[in-house]
């Protein structure tokens, strides 16, 4: 099992090691460098003390592999599935489970609109879902309920399925489409989350908010829509199998937050994480007026498309004749440069009670970008507090906020000296430059050291993208990232993408090395 022997809150993931997935004969592996994994998905049902495992998705293949700390190499292939639809091109996932058995069932979508159920204990499919008018491009599964799965289409809607066995007859009990999306969803979220795809796909991204009853999606007309669902027990019982309900209008709909394909988007709390490609950025925002605290509104409060010169439509801070207020405010943007011309790439957002939230992204030139958010407010507190002119006590500095400094040389006995008390007191959050400092309550530290401060964690200036405050350089050359998985307790991330590989980085962990020691 692997428990974290230490846990520093500030941490953030460092590279561990990397996979080259097997999908075939060893002899293959050469051809095997030009395959691209396009989605990856941690399992979220198993106990907190289990090793974690997750799910890769390629073109034809499935690749399951069990990640731990305590092993040499730390992951272990536990199941290689193989799809040999003729029409079957993959490009996303989702786990669930059986509802009696609690069996691990994965989901799986892509080019042939199916989604195909497996049974991971022995790789077969146990149902195939059937419906949308063409491919899918993401599947997502209801924070509240692990047997309801989304699912976003170039056929411009978002379907939700029930594996549920009383829903068999009629597995799709909802569609959210009519008037959201004009061409296709790359990407959808609910509440709890191509110029290398397949083909070049016209559809959405979506994400459920972890209350269950809201969906984001978005997709290639650069659209966002914010969807409510309805109460699903309000089905008509009087036809057999029970009709999907159908909804026709989003609650929210904006073309104004990007000028591009937008192919991932993500709740955070209430607020959004967006991401367009050739924007090199993803965009924080927020819905005026919408709180999931509140009621879910009516589908009658739904804004329709009667003014289709309205770029932003929203139930939540609706317009008059006689008042436009904001309906949507842009919070923050993180820089995330070196995408280029590539879309279907994907961030992932851990957020967990009692744990920082982290945002991650890799972009198409073998970089790994890190945000804690916490730090973001960590570092408006400490600044608020230095620039205090009433201020009469010392301000202890944040452990993860280091000054800039110049080493003269490596053989500088005075260097030597610094290096020394800035490692030994980088703990407590202090060094011997805060000391020094707080001697006069002066906020003392350099124009560059204050510059580069500003532009990892200064969140005053909307228009100013926020850089990263981790980057983990990887040594193979163009290595295009197309998705982020975090483990469910944030130790373990994962990154996939081109070149058939897989990066694993980790946090909080113990070593085989602690094992020995014990």
């Amino acid at each position: 099992m692997p428990p974290a022997t230490s846990y520093n809150e500030w941490d953030l993931p460092r590279l561990k090691i990397s996979i080259g997935f097997e999908v075939g004969h060893v002899r293959r592996r050469l051809f095997l460098y030009g395959i691209e994994f396009f989605d990856v998905k941690f399992f979220p049902y198993l106990p907190a003390d289990e090793d974690p495992i997750f799910a890769a998705i390629s073109k034809k293949h499935i690749v399951i592999y069990r990640l731990s700390s305590t092993s040499v190499p730390p992951y272990e292939l536990i199941q290689l599935i193989r799809d040999d639809d003729a029409g079957a091109v993959n490009c996303s996932c989702t786990w669930s489970k059986d509802r009696e058995t609690d069996i691990p069932y994965l989901c799986v979508a892509g080019w042939d609109a199916k989604i195909k159920v497996y049974d991971v204990f022995n790789g077969n499919i146990v149902k195939t879902l059937v419906g949308h008018g063409a491919e899918i491009n993401d599947l997502v599964t209801c924070p509240t309920n692990p047997y309801l799965i989304a699912s976003a289409s170039d056929d411009t809607t978002v379907r939700i399925w029930s594996l549920d066995p009383a829903d068999e007859k009629q597995p799709c009990v909802c569609i959210l489409g009519g008037e959201g999306h004009s061409s296709g969803l790359l990407t959808i979220v609910r509440r709890e989350a191509l110029l290398a795809t397949p083909k070049n796909p016209t559809n959405r991204a979506q994400a459920f908010h972890n209350c269950g009853r809201y969906v984001l999606s978005a997709g290639h007309d650069n659209c966002v829509c914010l969807w409510t669902l309805p109460d699903l027990s309000t089905r008509a019982t009087d036809r057999n199998p029970v009709p999907p309900i159908v909804v026709h209008y989003p609650h929210f709909f904006t073309s104004e937050v990007h000028g591009g394909i937008v192919d991932c988007v993500a709740f955070f709390g209430d607020l959004v994480l967006s991401r367009a490609c050739h924007e090199d950025v993803i965009v924080l925002w927020r819905i005026e007026g919408f709180s999931s605290q509140d009621p879910p509104p009516l589908a009658s409060s739904a804004p329709t498309t009667s003014d289709t010169e309205r770029l932003t439509r929203s139930a939540f801070a609706p317009a008059t004749a006689s008042e436009n207020p904001p309906q949507y405010t842009r919070l923050v943007q993180f820089h995330t440069p070196g995408s280029g011309h590539q879309f279907y790439m994907r961030f992932k957002l851990f957020h967990m009670v009692d744990k920082h939230p982290v945002l991650a992204f890799a972009n198409a030139h073998s970089a790994i970008f890190f945000w804690d958010l916490a730090r973001l407010m960590g570092y408006h507190s400490f600044m608020t507090e230095l620039d205090d002119p009433n201020r009469d006590h010392p301000v202890q500095r944040p452990s993860w906020l280091t000054p800039v400094v110049h080493r003269q040389s490596k053989g500088d006995a005075v260097s030597k000296l610094k290096d020394a008390e800035d490692k030994d007191s980088v703990a407590s959050g202090q060094t011997g430059s805060d000391l020094e400092a707080q001697s006069s309550l002066g906020s003392h530290y350099s124009e560059e050291t204050l510059k580069y401060w500003h532009s990892r964690y200064d969140i005053k200036s909307v228009e100013t993208p926020v850089t990263e405050h981790s980057r983990i350089n990887i040594s193979v050359k163009d290595f295009i990232g197309r998705q982020v998985a975090w483990s469910p307790g944030g130790e373990w991330c994962i990154v996939v993408g081109s070149k058939n590989l897989a990066f694993v980085l980790s946090r909080w962990l113990k070593s085989p090395k602690d094992d020995k020691k014990s």
